[in-house]
């Protein structure tokens, strides 16, 4: 495989753990433990982990190596400001052409979370929370949006893998949010669909400050 496309799968793997929050705030990247877990050479992670640090996904250490960046309290909140705004714009343009299979798409994705959940499988749940709000943005139908939406590199900052069974409700609460706003998205009732998804971002926001 050739040295560009194995940087592009480390770069592409470390990304989706980061924004998933199964690499938390200040988890260390080490070069050796990554390309062993990723089956790449240590140049491939190198790449990776100075295009991760461009996008300020990860930051270096005073005394060197990269560490997954640690999100303040005032990250929390324009984080959300951030999805508030690019969600809801996707919704508003969705509701006006969706299809059936877009539908079933949301569906499948809030199905694959429930599974992943029920069996245990909390960093995959965190995975399909992520594809579930990706994919609102791209069936909203505009190129631009998801460029932005991307670029922005947003992270989920609600779900703490490492308190997963004292915080359980997250994840329930999480999944009936989401069926709400696909709800909204079948009866094309945009208020439902956007109060639902308000309702989710918010309780985001300040479970992050509550388990920070």
């Amino acid at each position: 495989m050739k040295e560009d496309s194995l940087s592009n799968r480390a770069y592409t793997e470390l990304r989706k753990k980061i924004l998933s929050n199964q690499l938390t705030s200040g988890t260390r990247l080490k070069e050796d433990e990554w390309s062993k877990k990723l089956d790449v050479n240590r140049m491939a992670i190198r790449e990776a982990l100075t295009r991760l640090l461009g996008e300020q996904l990860i930051v270096q250490g005073e005394k060197g190596g990269f560490f997954v960046k640690t999100l303040t309290l005032e990250d929390s909140h324009r984080i959300r400001e951030l999805r508030e705004i690019l969600e809801i714009g996707a919704l508003r343009l969705l509701i006006q052409k969706v299809t059936v299979e877009q539908v079933a798409e949301l569906d499948r994705i809030c199905d694959d979370f429930s599974s992943m959940v029920e069996r245990g499988y909390f960093g995959g749940a965190c995975e399909a929370d992520v594809k579930f709000h990706e994919t609102l943005i791209e069936c909203a139908g505009n190129e631009r949006l998801v460029e932005l939406y991307q670029a922005s590199n947003i992270p989920l900052f609600h779900q703490k893998l490492g308190k997963t069974q004292t915080h359980m409700d997250d994840y329930e609460l999480t999944d009936q949010e989401h069926r709400e706003i696909v709800a909204g998205i079948k009866d094309r009732d945009v208020k439902r669909a956007e109060e639902a998804l308000l309702k989710h971002l918010i309780r985001g926001e300040v479970a992050s400050i509550d388990l920070a």
